[in-house]
């Protein structure tokens, strides 16, 4: 669901096309082994795990570990990857897409870790991620959504061409219970007319 990534989205994962998936200051890459310690720091926070749907609190060396595995795996209209600064190779987030039931629509999901927040860097990450999407695989359409209570989150979404469509609720692990969601939607034909946003960051 909501935000960036819960980095579960569901139980498959791959990493389907060519990587690494360039923007300007981060890069979508394959998440390694040894990014255990980074990813194990960053997702576990509470701030993070609230804002998505399936992201365990806390979040231990066990769920890293498992996280790490699905990136191995192959599904199709799916993918996870590593959000990485340029600059450093350092992790920073996660972004992926993949179906989260049986028929339904491609999702995106994103997070990014707190020390990162504010900066621009999800977008640029949700733009790489929405290109490998649309440019690998046989999707029409993608879908997104956030927590209303996350603007910044929601500006990440418009920003990456994604229109409102409803609200809902969903469940989310860490916030303990039901929240409520605003949804979004992108059309393979809305994501052609706009594949100049770059200039419109």
């Amino acid at each position: 669901m909501v935000v960036e990534s819960d980095g579960l989205l569901d139980e498959s994962s791959l990493a389907a096309a060519p990587l690494p998936q360039e923007a300007v200051r981060v890069r979508l890459d394959k998440l390694r082994k040894d990014d255990l310690a980074d990813l194990v720091f960053l997702a576990n926070n509470k701030t993070v795990a609230a804002n998505l749907a399936t992201m365990p609190y806390p979040f231990t060396v066990h769920d890293g570990r498992a996280m790490i595995a699905k990136a191995d795996l192959h599904h199709i209209n799916s993918a996870i990857f590593a959000i990485r600064l340029k600059s450093t190779g350092r992790l920073i987030g996660i972004a992926r897409y993949a179906v989260v039931e049986a028929g339904g629509p491609v999702h995106v999901g994103y997070w990014l870790g707190e020390p990162f927040w504010g900066q621009g860097l999800a977008t640029e990450a949700v733009h790489a991620l929405v290109d490998h999407a649309f440019t690998y695989n046989d999707i029409e359409e993608l879908q997104g959504s956030c927590r209303v209570t996350n603007p910044a989150s929601r500006r990440v979404l418009v920003k990456s061409g994604f229109q409102y469509r409803d609200q809902a609720m969903i469940r989310s692990v860490g916030a303990g219970g039901s929240v409520p969601i605003e949804r979004y939607t992108l059309e393979r034909k809305v994501w052609k007319s706009l594949k100049g946003w770059g200039q419109g960051q």
